[in-house]
């Protein structure tokens, strides 16, 4: 596969800068992350929260950060301000405006480059992966994000990480995920890790694809490509 877009030449697309799959996504209703990831953030939060340190959610590609704001004011109301501490990243700093509780921090940058100051026991990407390079090398950092008890799930289309001639990566792929410790739902495109973990997966990346067209949601994408490592 020619013509190949590296991380640098991916953040200028069109594609990935007019990305809306996520701008506006509230934290619950009909279009909400319980919806579209079938997990409970409040809950999920709050059942953490009697720990010894606040608990962490980092919420990457975030959007408009208004599902983290949501979250923030909800879990303030329940008493526990001083003992959640959230982090919404996003590679375009268009945020919602007005203001934001304390315990909830919006920032602007690469997925690819940031770099978190501790782990998180909770990390959420709602089709925010669908518009990344290296899916692969994404899923390996946030293996190594996570708290030793903490959870990752995200919308992923495994039909995106494609072979160097462009095939999909198919069951392979599959099977390497769930041996890295991850779990993937294929009927609703859920990938998913319970735990820390050094994660390396047994392919080189190529570089990205932005003229892939729509995926399953609709609308268009990118896809990765690698080679594998011998």
């Amino acid at each position: 596969m020619t013509g190949l877009l590296d991380d640098a030449a991916l953040a200028r697309s069109s594609v990935v800068a007019n990305c809306t799959m996520n701008r506006e996504r509230t934290l619950s209703g009909s279009n909400g992350y319980g919806r579209e990831l079938g997990l409970d953030v409040l809950a999920e939060m709050s059942a953490r929260a009697g720990g010894s340190s606040p608990v962490r959610w980092l919420d990457l590609c975030c959007g408009s950060g208004r599902a983290p704001a949501e979250a923030a004011a909800l879990l303030a109301e329940r008493g526990l301000g001083g003992r959640a501490e959230i982090i919404g990243l996003d590679l375009v700093d268009h945020f919602a405006p007005g203001p934001v509780h304390a315990m909830a921090r919006l920032v602007s940058g690469s997925v690819a480059e940031w770099v978190p100051d501790g782990r998180f026991d909770l990390i959420t990407c709602v089709h925010g992966l669908h518009y990344l390079g290296d899916k692969l090398g994404t899923l390996s950092r946030i293996a190594s994000w996570l708290t030793g008890d903490g959870l990752f799930v995200a919308n992923f289309d495994a039909r995106s990480v494609r072979h160097a001639d462009g095939s999909p990566s198919g069951r392979r792929l599959i099977a390497q995920l769930r041996a890295q410790g991850f779990d993937y739902d294929s009927a609703r495109r859920r990938v998913s890790r319970r735990g820390h973990g050094q994660v390396r997966f047994p392919y080189r990346y190529l570089g990205a694809d932005d003229q892939a067209g729509p995926n399953y949601t609709g609308q268009p994408a990118v896809d990765s490509f690698y080679e594998p490592i011998p």
